[in-house]
């Protein structure tokens, strides 16, 4: 019998909303420990590190991870993809602004939104679903239009296409969890292919731009990787996991837009910046999308 669920209650809300926050505050934590640790060092630290704690995770817990179970294919291209989203990002970084590169980044709900119904076609988005996802993308673009507009100089193009990129790798990694053999895998096994053909990926593509090693790191920089790496790339992204395989991926992909706006209330939490009239509303506007998005529509 499938234990997938056709709708979102309460405790994937739940969850969905903890998850959306601990990755908002880890755009925070990036920006700290880039000060030390360069980009894509950074990324290959925190996602072997994540890989060391799931296998522990899972030899305590009995979960069985080197079985035959026609995994590997599709666990090698999620693991692939995982990573070059993230190599993307970064390189992008270095065209664009911030503010152009978030925006870009959650076109991936409408990748996911798209291609579901070519996996599951109980997963189709009715016309007001669809607004809705429109809606919650729109508060997204309304929270950073005051930094969207500001030019990353002339090879700004090759940044804001690897921000498409990375959004269209993002959205095509929940489509093969959902569509190969893994969405009946093991949570931990989906994310340990992930973390572990991540690691290596982005290990020697630091290696291939030099980057330097720094001589020294503080104890900020040191918290906040171990931040990413144990709370974020470990806990939150298995929660995340379990949820693609229990939810319809549509409707959990639409909550990712809440991600940067909580990056922003992060950042008025902790980086004192000011609450403005625009976060609130942008706040406002993902949420009224997202209600609709999962609204519980008339199904013959």
């Amino acid at each position: 019998m499938s234990d997938r669920k056709d709708r979102v209650d309460g405790l994937a809300v739940v969850l969905l909303l903890g998850c959306c926050a601990l990755w908002g505050v880890n755009q925070v934590a990036m920006k700290v420990a880039l000060a030390e640790l360069p980009p894509l060092t950074q990324s290959a630290l925190r996602s072997a590190g994540a890989a060391l704690l799931l296998w522990g995770w899972s030899l305590a817990r009995g979960i069985p991870l080197w079985q035959r179970d026609g995994t590997l294919r599709g666990g090698l291209l999620a693991g692939l993809l995982f990573a070059v989203e993230f190599g993307c990002m970064f390189v992008g970084l270095q065209y664009t602004t911030a503010s152009r590169m978030v925006v870009f980044i959650y076109l991936a709900p409408f990748v996911v939104a798209l291609g579901m119904p070519l996996i599951s076609r109980s997963e189709r988005l009715d016309a007001w679903q669809g607004a809705g996802l429109v809606l919650a993308f729109a508060g997204v673009v309304w929270a950073f239009a005051e930094g969207f507009g500001r030019g990353g100089g002339s090879m700004q193009w090759l940044g804001d296409a690897l921000g498409i990129a990375a959004a269209v790798l993002w959205g095509a990694t929940t489509l093969v969890l959902r569509g190969s053999r893994l969405g009946s895998a093991a949570p931990e096994k989906t994310l340990l292919y992930q973390l572990a053909v991540s690691g290596i990926a982005l290990a020697a593509a630091a290696l291939l731009a030099a980057e330097p090693w720094p001589r020294q790191v503080g104890l900020l920089s040191w918290a906040a990787l171990a931040f990413q790496t144990v709370v974020v790339t470990f806990a939150s992204y298995l929660v995340w996991f379990w949820l693609v395989r229990h939810y319809p991926a549509t409707r959990i992909s639409a909550f990712t837009l809440l991600t940067p706006v909580f990056g922003l209330l992060a950042g008025v939490t902790l980086l004192d910046e000011p609450v403005t009239l625009r976060l609130l509303l942008a706040l406002a506007a993902v949420s009224c999308g997202i209600a609709l998005v999962n609204r519980v529509g008339r199904r013959t």
